[in-house]
């Protein structure tokens, strides 16, 4: 008979470790913006950031460390000007197109 395994028992999953170029990273950000959730995308900003280095980041986007953080934390719900801040200093554009 198998184990049964414990959701507590798996290790947390981070989505940095797996964005080492411009290609995983647009993959993953038009993943997420058509998931249609600002946390969500957030949060994958956040993973990004973690994967360029997050005390750069925040010096390109004009932010503390601390501000950036707390703005890209999975759930947050952070305004247009600072998504568009992070976009920038990540070096990635958002961009519209028909549905």
């Amino acid at each position: 008979m198998t184990e049964k395994i414990s959701i507590a028992d798996l290790p947390e999953f981070d989505a940095s470790r797996y964005l080492d170029s411009e290609q995983a990273i647009a993959e993953y950000l038009t993943a997420i913006i058509a998931e249609d959730d600002s946390a969500l995308l957030a949060a994958a900003l956040g993973d990004i950031a973690r994967a360029r280095g997050m005390t750069e980041i925040a010096r390109a986007a004009g932010m503390t460390r601390e501000a950036l953080y707390k703005a890209l934390r999975p759930n947050a719900h952070p305004r247009f000007d600072t998504i568009s801040k992070v976009c920038k200093a990540l070096g990635v554009r958002l961009h519209a197109e028909p549905v």
